[in-house]
């Protein structure tokens, strides 16, 4: 195994796919591709108007900046996870669907593995996203890894 890529959104329960990665990184001498995504403005303005809180003007620079910079700190949080072990780590951050951005990562790079957590956000954030475990596993280019967490 020479490439893992691994989904984090940042929640405890992605911290934990985060480990076991690099638990087996750790075993195999693999380096690990740290990826999240987050959902564009155009995306979060088209959610927006379909819903009764549409009424909103969304400042889709500001919006922009803001995910992008949230997102470099959940990846940054990630990757010391994983270069503490002394492994060698890179991080990928986009706007996107969550699972497309995970594969996309994947097969650019030649990924043998994918680790995703069972369990990401909850409520009504994970409707809104979808089922990253269900839309990866379905779609790879590699075997995947779906970490339970609970």
């Amino acid at each position: 195994m020479k490439r893992i890529v691994v989904g984090t959104d940042g929640s405890p329960t992605a911290q934990q796919a985060v480990r076991q990665a690099a638990e087996l990184a750790e075993a195999t001498g693999a380096d690990v591709h740290i990826v999240t995504a987050y959902r564009s403005p155009a995306a979060i303005q088209a959610m927006a108007a379909s819903s009764a809180a549409g009424m909103v003007a969304i400042d889709s620079y500001g919006l922009s900046n803001s995910l992008a910079e949230q997102a470099e700190a959940m990846l940054a949080s990630a990757s010391r996870l994983v270069a503490d072990k002394g492994l060698n780590v890179e991080t990928h951050g986009a706007a996107g669907d969550p699972a497309e951005v995970i594969l996309g990562v994947a097969e650019t790079i030649d990924a043998d593995l994918i680790v995703v957590g069972s369990k990401g956000m909850t409520g009504a954030k994970r409707f809104v996203l979808g089922s990253v475990p269900n839309k990866v596993a379905h779609h790879a280019c590699c075997n995947v890894m779906i970490v339970y967490t609970s």
